[in-house]
């Protein structure tokens, strides 16, 4: 009893933490059914029509992209559903569609071994805008909003590889087409093949891939075609139990592939006009509700400080913790600040008149050091320089005038 009390404890099951909308895993691949009912794109205003029409105009310039940059079908292949799967879990109207489109391309051509630079799929992308357009072909010029464009690339691969998790893994049917064939022993036949091949590649711009494995699909498209050139196959059981495949789902996928050849041309230049209105909305609304967030915040810290209370002891409490005002300077020597030069005693009683000296002999020394500082100056004048030099000759003629009596 106890052990089995121990093995109870031991196998208790931490709860797990959920990091994303969607979890994809080597062996789950596929988005839950959640997921189509209501996509972020649809949540913003976005209609679903318009919705598909963008995620057909993505892989569409993935496709014309990857063949302008010579990369294998493959590759193609995986950069189409990349796109696909991010924007089931974030909204056209948050995100620009052909910036995630060139970030597909760029991830996929490093997943599938064929990796290609940055300002190569940047320029192909717009040479395909202005071929659709309809605009006179010219070089994409190396500015400052090039480098922007370059850097959005790159945080546009990072985003796709953090939606994902990480798993960029993805099953193609490129090659159970094949093995399907030649099990059935059609491998031969080429028109079968191509016609199969390439159903499966028009496949990658609906929703399919995200709903059933590579091997429904795969089981569709040969399905399809055997359909179209009146060829029979094996019906005595079913050719596709063989392959552990439902009936149900292969007529479901080939009712969305032919759906797709239905729909009519768009305006790519009139998709931009709808998202942009949606994003301007969204932005604005956005601007908002972080405005009244602001203001909440702003109530909250002031319901929190404390309130303060109108008693009379209170009062005299700030009244005793004010500090105490400094007396008014006074015209006294206590207040009176010093000056840095040296100043005579004179300009010293000439300041302060109301203080007298206390003994007459400092007095007397007053005068005297007065009486020295004029006759030095005397001195040193020119004129008492002059008076001496008259004194000199005159004496001097005096003296000669005696000489002379004698």
């Amino acid at each position: 009893m106890a052990a089995t009390n121990c093995q109870s404890k031991t196998t208790v099951a931490k709860p797990q933490k959920n990091y994303g909308k969607i979890i994809l895993t080597l062996y789950n691949c596929l988005l839950p059914e959640s997921a189509f009912k209501e996509t972020p794109s649809q949540a913003d205003g976005l209609d679903i029509e318009t919705e598909t029409d963008l995620r057909i105009l993505g892989c569409e310039m993935i496709q014309t992209a990857g063949i302008l940059l010579k990369l294998p079908q493959v590759a193609m292949a995986t950069g189409q559903i990349y796109l696909q799967r991010f924007y089931y879990s974030k909204s056209f109207v948050r995100y620009p569609m052909e910036t995630m489109a060139m970030g597909s391309v760029y991830l996929a051509s490093k997943v599938e071994e064929k990796p290609c630079r940055i300002r190569d799929v940047i320029n192909v992308f717009h040479h395909i805008k202005q071929v659709r357009a309809q605009k006179p072909i010219t070089p994409l010029i190396v500015d400052q909003n090039y480098i922007e464009l370059k850097n959005q690339v790159i945080k546009a691969e990072r985003r796709i590889l953090k939606e994902l998790g990480f798993c960029v893994h993805v099953k193609h049917p490129h090659k159970l087409i094949v093995v399907y064939l030649q099990l059935l022993t059609y491998e031969k036949n080429k028109q079968l093949m191509q016609l199969s091949w390439n159903y499966m590649n028009d496949a990658l711009r609906t929703d399919v891939f995200m709903r059933f494995p590579p091997e429904t699909i795969a089981c569709a498209c040969i399905y399809l075609t055997a359909r179209k050139i009146g060829l029979p196959l094996p019906n005595n059981p079913h050719w596709f139990l063989l392959f552990k495949v439902k009936e149900e789902d292969i007529k479901e996928v080939c009712i969305r592939i032919l759906q797709l050849y239905k729909r009519s041309k768009v305006n790519p230049e009139e998709l931009e006009k709808k998202v942009d209105n949606l994003r301007k909305i969204y932005q604005a609304n956005k601007q908002m509700q972080a405005q009244k967030e602001r203001e909440l915040k702003a109530e909250k810290e002031k319901a929190e400080s404390p309130v303060p209370s109108t008693s009379k002891e209170v009062k005299r409490d700030n009244k005793k913790e004010k500090s105490p005002k400094t007396p008014p300077l006074k015209y006294h020597s206590t207040h009176k600040k010093r000056e840095r030069r040296s100043r005579s005693p004179y300009d010293r009683k000439r300041d302060y008149p109301s203080k007298r000296h206390k003994s007459r002999s400092r007095d007397r020394e007053l005068d005297r050091s007065r009486e020295r500082r004029s006759d030095d100056k005397r001195s040193r004048s020119g004129t008492s320089r002059k008076y001496d030099d008259y004194d000199r000759s005159k004496s001097s003629r005096d003296s000669r005038d005696d000489k002379r009596k004698y």
